[in-house]
């Protein structure tokens, strides 16, 4: 296989159940985060048949972020899933970074921009992204222990299709069906360029917006 596939292997289920709930937690709220799986390379991911079946392909590998890792296989899987740190896991620092040099392609079959990871990775990039906290159990010298971390926020369907319908038109990308799926191919590179410049556009009109008039 001389070129390398990967796909999303996300695991939400590794996640806490009451992210509302600070300092000493009752008795239920404890046996509820008990029942919280840690991650493992063998943790199933929700992402799909297409992801799963990646996954559990021989010579599959993992990366190994508790909640946003990334199945690859082929000639490059090793080096895309080398690199991910528990802050900003899609990132500049993360295998969709990597894919970015590589001049990967990113493939949507079936699902739109409000599905695109690579648009959580452009948000990343730029001076003023939304945020939020993951917050997931790891063992730390053989201790379950709650980690929280920093990363950027949910898109909630806002600002992603948008960026996504106006790059398709900007760089005349053609969306074919493959059956009943709406089909996309974009280029890695120059789409994340795009849309960084494109949502920093867009969060910067939304401040704006919200800001009282003077």
């Amino acid at each position: 296989l001389e070129g390398t596939l990967v796909a999303p292997a996300f695991t939400p289920q590794v996640a806490d159940p009451h992210p509302e709930v600070r300092g000493v937690p009752d008795d239920d709220v404890r046996s509820d985060r008990d029942q919280v799986p840690l991650f493992g390379p063998d943790l199933p991911s929700p992402m799909g048949a297409v992801a799963e079946m990646l996954r559990l392909t021989p010579g599959a590998v993992r990366s190994r972020h508790p909640q946003a890792s990334v199945a690859a296989l082929g000639a490059r899987a090793e080096e895309i899933v080398a690199r991910q740190p528990l802050h900003f896991a899609v990132g500049p620092e993360s295998p969709f970074a990597t894919l970015r040099e590589l001049d990967g392609w990113i493939l949507l079959v079936g699902v739109g921009h409000n599905r695109n990871s690579f648009l959580h990775h452009a948000e990343s990039l730029i001076a003023r992204p939304r945020l939020k906290q993951r917050r997931f159990p790891m063992l730390v010298d053989a201790e379950r222990i709650w980690c929280e971390t920093v990363d950027v926020g949910d898109d909630n369907d806002t600002h992603f299709p948008v960026v996504g319908r106006d790059y398709e038109r900007h760089a005349g990308i053609r969306p074919v069906h493959v059956g009943q799926a709406r089909t996309a191919l974009l280029p890695a590179r120059d789409f994340v360029a795009f849309a960084s410049r494109r949502l920093d556009q867009l969060l910067d009109e939304e401040r704006s917006a919200a800001s009282p008039s003077s």
